[in-house]
């Protein structure tokens, strides 16, 4: 039986569920591969002798040493917070990081993860994703970085970075699937319960979440398309709302919010849209009538482009009666 020796980087304040659910899908994943399959060697390490994780957890952790692959967990970061406080402490960290990378071994983050890795340097001119609440502001950190928010994992040049959470599954299947096999890869999600055909992070993405770009005369433009998401979309009518030319408009709203009205308007849609395909039995047609196409394929394919997946597939996964009803079954598994 061969082995990958992974190590996972525990630091103060990390979320403990980042630390060890690699480790446990890796290990499901030794199982089911059988004797002669790859072995998955893990350690969690540190260049501390003790760490506290998310939560005040203690975590029992090995110096660090030369491993194959270096697995970065995130941290708490909602808006508001201080990244650079956050990061002023782990210089101890960032280094062992660097020193990992500089000998030619893959680096991994997950999550915030991306900011610790960004810390050392090696998301430079590379392509990476974190969790799309926190993908503006690594945009904002790294302008030498093509930030691409709406993937789960990417990987540029022996450098790995994931979305929030969860998407630690997804590289945790893809580095089964490159070492083990895609058999074992698929029957580890089985076992496990983790759905390996994801491809995107764009369906999860709450736009109210987000910090809302644009000073007073976007806001008031955007608050008219929100509150008129049915109706047609005219420059000229809507420049006349604002007492501007089309020219002006276009260009205080770019100036503003780095997009078109348009852009604005249809990102609006989709969001109402999938708001009533978790909460209603509406039909596609019908929900595409209420935010502003005549056309069902032309909405079907709007909403495709943003969110990665077409409205039955969207409904089928995230409709608030089928998420009760496995609710419901657990609670009488319980039982």
């Amino acid at each position: 039986m061969s082995g990958l020796r992974v190590g996972v980087l525990a630091y103060p304040g990390c979320f403990a569920s980042e630390v060890f659910g690699v480790p446990d899908l890796l290990t499901m994943a030794t199982h089911v591969g059988g004797p002669d399959g790859v072995s998955y060697e893990v350690t969690v390490m540190s260049p501390r002798s003790r760490v506290a994780a998310s939560g005040g957890t203690t975590l029992g952790v090995r110096p660090v040493r030369e491993v194959d692959v270096l697995v970065v967990p995130g941290f708490e970061l909602g808006p508001g917070l201080d990244v650079d406080a956050r990061l002023r402490p782990l210089a101890p960290e960032v280094a062992a990081i660097r020193a990992h990378a500089a000998a030619g071994n893959a680096v991994v983050s997950i999550c915030a993860g991306a900011f610790l890795l960004a810390e050392a340097g090696l998301l430079r001119g590379r392509r990476a994703t974190t969790a799309w609440l926190l993908a503006p502001e690594l945009a904002r950190r790294c302008p030498d970085t093509e930030v691409r928010a709406e993937r789960l994992v990417v990987t540029d040049g022996g450098v790995t970075t994931t979305a929030a959470f969860s998407a630690m599954y997804d590289f945790a299947l893809a580095l089964i699937r490159e070492h083990s096999g895609a058999r074992v890869a698929r029957a580890t999600a089985r076992v496990a319960l983790v759905d390996d055909a994801r491809s995107s992070q764009s369906p999860y993405v709450d736009p109210r979440l987000l910090p809302q770009p644009g000073a007073a005369f976007s806001r008031g433009v955007m608050r008219w398309l929100d509150q008129n998401l049915a109706a047609p979309y005219d420059l000229a009518a809507l420049a006349r709302t604002f007492n501007v030319s089309t020219r002006t408009l276009l260009r205080r709203f770019a100036g503003e919010t780095g997009r078109s009205p348009l852009a604005y308007l249809q990102s609006s849609r989709v969001r109402r849209a999938r708001h009533l395909l978790e909460t209603t039995d509406r039909t596609v047609a019908g929900i595409a009538a209420a935010v502003g196409y005549r056309d069902s394929g032309t909405f079907a394919a709007l909403f495709a482009r943003h969110t990665g997946r077409r409205p039955q597939d969207y409904r089928a996964t995230f409709r608030d009666e089928r998420r009760k009803s496995v609710f419901a079954a657990v609670d009488i598994c319980g039982h």
